[in-house]
């Protein structure tokens, strides 16, 4: 696991030992660069094994700075590392704010700022594991998890695959507002990472989002129902990922934003040093600290948006559900075991939306199996779905190729382009901010003056 001390690592472990199928994972090593926070999340670990009833069953697990030693022999590589911190999240998000602009970690002006810094890193774990581990699959978490899994594909091919649990939490939220078993439901949904729309809701051969659009009771009794509005959703005929909040209210957004004392890195940084500090003061403690900032985290999650909408504090069952750790399992069972998976991931498109070519990395449904990840066959995006995806991906070609070439001409590029930055001055500006106030960015810096 890449960025091994980091906060939600728990959560993956979780997962592995609530796995007691034939052929599970017996062996966890985790990779950071920082020895305190390693330490920290390896004690959460070690009291997550003890409480389980045959805590000798748990999969044993080291810790090391040494990325060649993690990452040989492995058969899947976990990537989530956060390049530049927290602390880099809050320059994201405070230079964009301050040019009226929104800067979420993966959407706009702090998802370009975010990729330009972590890709170098990521392609460089990517040449990593092709000579040290080249038989390994890898999952990538590492946000901007769209465009840093298309970075890596030539270095790694189709054996890096892209994860969130977004869409499929979506889709699992309309299911059951429906009464749908969501096991058994097909969801036709298609974009990029953050940037996709749940289209059908297939369940014994009938498609029933039709029937969930035009109950506005059902649409109040699930997140993205109250958070986008009944009136909205069936104006678009679909149901989109909660991140296009951004896009659709992005005024409204950008202002209850701004008027908030912490930004949503902010609070996180803070929230996440009291938590490693802590941990080191009392690591007998570990992972009852762990659990309690956790709640804290996830019951904040997207707050602004939910308070420009009204939507009410977050649903117990969103908090509660898997998410992305459960995604990675599956995905991980499916490969090792050759069991037959459908799941929502991050693959090369191959022809499944016409509109981008065939590299294009797209967050579709795909079946799984030893053979790694397949798209399936999908209802194509419509003229507005299509055109903010292609805009999107050219910022995030744009943002490839800058983080590998160091042009500014580039990098200005990507900020332009992007819907939610209105101005090439701006841009401008903000490619400025982030190279003076980030030291990865400062190969972007303007060579005038």
């Amino acid at each position: 696991m890449l960025g091994g001390g980091g906060f939600r690592v728990p959560l993956v472990y979780q997962a592995l030992l609530s796995d007691r199928g034939e052929g599970r994972i017996t062996s966890v090593t985790l990779y950071d660069t920082d020895r305190t926070r390693l330490d920290a999340i390896t004690a959460v670990l070690k009291q997550q094994a003890d409480r389980t009833d045959d805590s000798s069953s748990a999969p044993v697990v080291t810790a090391t700075t040494d990325l060649d030693e993690a990452l040989r022999g492995t058969d899947f590589v976990f990537s989530a590392i956060r390049v530049g911190g927290l602390e880099g999240r809050t320059v994201d998000e405070r230079v964009a704010l301050d040019l009226g602009v929104l800067g979420q970690e993966t959407v706009g002006a702090g998802g370009i700022a975010y990729g330009l810094r972590t890709l170098p890193v990521a392609t460089a774990v990517a040449r990593r594991v092709a000579a040290v581990a080249p038989e390994a699959w890898v999952i990538n978490f590492t946000n901007p998890a769209g465009m840093v899994t298309e970075a890596m594909l030539p270095y790694l091919g189709d054996r890096v695959i892209g994860i969130c649990d977004s869409p499929s939490g979506l889709g699992r939220r309309a299911a059951l507002a429906l009464g749908l078993d969501a096991s058994q439901t097909f969801y036709d949904y298609a974009g990029l990472n953050h940037l996709g729309w749940l289209r059908g809701l297939q369940s014994g051969g009938v498609d029933h989002l039709p029937k969930l659009l035009a109950d506005s009771e059902s649409l109040g009794d699930f997140e993205e129902g109250r958070l986008f509005g009944a009136s909205w959703l069936r104006s678009l005929g679909a149901i989109p990922n909660e991140y296009l909040h951004y896009y659709y209210f992005a005024r409204e957004t950008l202002a209850a934003v701004q008027s908030v004392e912490k930004t949503r890195g902010k609070f996180l940084l803070d929230q996440q040093s009291d938590f490693y500090a802590e941990t080191t003061r009392r690591p007998g403690d570990a992972l009852e600290l762990w659990q309690k900032t956790r709640a804290e985290r996830e019951s904040t999650y997207m707050v602004e948006s939910r308070e420009v909408a009204d939507a009410g504090e977050r649903d117990e069952r969103d908090m509660s559900a898997g998410g992305y750790e459960q995604v990675a399992l599956s995905l991980m069972r499916a490969i090792a075991h050759n069991e037959r998976a459908s799941l929502i991931l991050n693959v090369r498109n191959r022809g499944t939306l016409r509109h981008l070519d065939d590299d294009a990395v797209v967050e579709v449904p795909c079946t799984v199996d030893a053979n790694g990840a397949r798209p399936l066959t999908v209802s194509q995006l419509t003229d507005h779905q299509a055109g903010l995806v292609s805009a999107v991906k050219a910022v995030e070609r744009s943002t490839i190729e800058a983080a590998a070439t160091g042009s500014r001409s580039t990098a200005l590029r990507a900020f332009a382009w992007h819907p939610l930055i209105d101005s090439v001055n701006t841009a401008t500006k903000l490619l400025d901010g982030y190279a003076e106030r980030l030291p990865d960015l400062a190969a972007y810096r303007s060579r005038i003056g």
